[in-house]
């Protein structure tokens, strides 16, 4: 029998669907409409093209790129991905001599590529360095607690939103030619004015209102955060594409452990992190979208390569109830401890990545998913 801890602020998984519950993979599909790609605006018309030469008159490299928040979770896999592709990697940390970013000097190209800049992201001039000579910015970087916030407002709102603006300002003052910014799921799912058996795709938005009005923090920083980088992107001529990933499992590189795998790692604990108000008696049996966090690097290089590449790019690959992935869990790890006492629910999401793979992205099997995050939290020494 699991149990069952408190968690804010909240999280909610996606919302009530007709989909099949019990089908792995993304076969929820609606109208999908993403895109992403590397614009390249060598003059005011803003051409859509790939150049591979080592520079275009701007003091632009074309495969120098720069990652915020390099040493977090998804970040450090688009490090990682983009080494692996022969790009020269800006990383803006808030320490470089920081035992907890050693990770990426371990990685192929190091020490010297990746360069570490130190950067604070409420600091408009600690940006620039970073950014300087980069062609394009991922910008990954964003407050995602783990426990209680005293300030959500102040602690998570007003950081994701005013670090968002200083990387874009921060892109134009270097002439960066494309911004791909990780969002979320989030900014897609939470809207109570949908039927029943909306399936989300890129068209749809959480209600920022109703974000706030739920103290939904998380969501409604993610929502504020996105809809500021289009806005900026429309008004300043810069080009930005999103990348929306849902709950992201896979292998850990990090010592300081996100949400999602802090999500997962107690899931197979037999403890249920609370993500929504009520929850305290049962396991509500919500359906959760899950995508590999190697599959996200993949989903992020696409976008930002890419010259078709536009708007938003939903990146999920499996939408699943709870329930459901506990008995997968169990198949694979039957000496776990796993939760048991799931309720009826009827807030379960369903979100459809067709736009991102018509872009060409493809994703794991689940399991390879599951069996490689386990592996690396027993590696980690942290399922002892």
């Amino acid at each position: 029998m699991g149990k069952t801890v408190p968690f804010q602020p909240h999280w909610r998984s996606f919302m009530r669907t007709k989909c099949n519950l019990n089908v792995w993979h993304n076969k929820c599909n609606l109208n999908g409409k993403r895109i992403k790609g590397f614009t390249v605006a060598p003059d005011a018309l803003s051409l859509r093209r790939i150049e591979n030469e080592n520079g275009d008159g701007d003091g632009v490299e074309k495969k120098r790129a720069c990652v915020t928040g390099a040493g977090g979770f998804i970040a450090s896999w688009i490090v990682k991905l983009l080494l692996s592709k022969d790009y020269i990697v800006h990383g803006t940390v808030r320490d470089p001599e920081d035992k907890k970013y050693a990770h990426l000097n371990k990685l192929d190209g190091a020490p010297d590529n990746p360069k570490l800049f130190k950067a604070d992201l409420l600091d408009y001039d600690s940006l620039l360095p970073a950014i300087a000579g980069c062609a394009g910015v991922i910008h990954v970087a964003c407050p995602v607690p783990t426990s209680a916030l005293a300030k959500p407002e102040v602690e998570m709102l007003e950081p994701s939103m005013k670090g968002t603006l200083n990387v874009l300002r921060a892109c134009t003052e270097a002439k960066v030619k494309r911004v791909v910014h990780i969002s979320s799921t989030a900014a897609v799912v939470k809207n109570h004015k949908w039927p029943e058996d909306w399936v989300k795709d890129e068209t749809c938005w959480s209600d920022k209102e109703y974000c706030r009005a739920t103290e939904n923090w998380y969501f409604l920083a993610k929502t504020e955060a996105e809809s500021i980088a289009f806005e900026y992107g429309k008004q300043n001529g810069l080009d930005v594409v999103a990348v929306n990933p849902s709950f992201v499992f896979g292998p850990v590189m990090q010592p300081v452990l996100n949400f999602s795998t802090l999500l997962l790692l107690k899931f197979v604990k037999g403890v249920y992190i609370q993500i929504e108000p009520g929850d305290v008696d049962g396991v509500p049996n919500m359906l959760w979208g899950i995508v590999d966090v190697r599959d996200v690097a993949d989903a992020v290089l696409l976008a930002y390569k890419k010259p078709e590449s536009e708007g938003r790019y939903i990146c999920v690959a499996y939408n699943i109830t709870i329930k459901d992935l506990a008995e997968k869990l169990k198949s694979l790890y039957p000496d776990q401890t796993y939760l048991e006492n799931f309720g009826e629910d009827d807030r379960e999401y369903c979100v459809t990545s067709e736009k991102l793979q018509k872009l060409g992205w493809t994703y794991r099997q689940l399991e390879e998913t599951l069996v490689d995050s386990i592996k690396s939290y027993k590696k980690a020494g942290l399922l002892d």
